[in-house]
């Protein structure tokens, strides 16, 4: 089983996913608040923030390498995949609204 592809797979479509809510939480965001910068100010962030959190993620997988032979390094490496995959998808769908709450709650106490 080739691990560093099946994270790289993950890694992909929970950057679309991510991607699509960012822009619908956003866009709501920017019309709920009127003329404010914060919702454009937590769309860069997100933006800043997902992408090395995905390489790191990445990166991680290339280093392990492919699961060896052996029964006890393949339930290891399928623990750490479902941890890694649990964590990148929590990551990529409760980001987007974490980040823009908070700015909306920022733009309601300060704006």
């Amino acid at each position: 089983m080739d691990w560093r592809h099946r994270m790289s797979d993950h890694i992909a479509y929970a950057l679309l996913v991510y991607t699509g809510l960012q822009i619908f939480v956003t866009i709501g965001a920017l019309r709920a608040e009127g003329p404010s910068l914060l919702p454009y100010l937590a769309l860069v962030i997100l933006v800043a923030g997902i992408i090395p959190a995905c390489r790191g993620f990445e990166r991680r997988w290339q280093d392990m390498g492919q699961a060896q032979d052996d029964a006890q390094a393949h339930a290891t490496l399928a623990t750490r995949f479902r941890r890694d995959c649990l964590m990148l998808w929590a990551m990529a769908i409760g980001l987007p609204f974490v980040i823009t709450g908070l700015f909306a709650l920022l733009n309601l106490l300060f704006g």
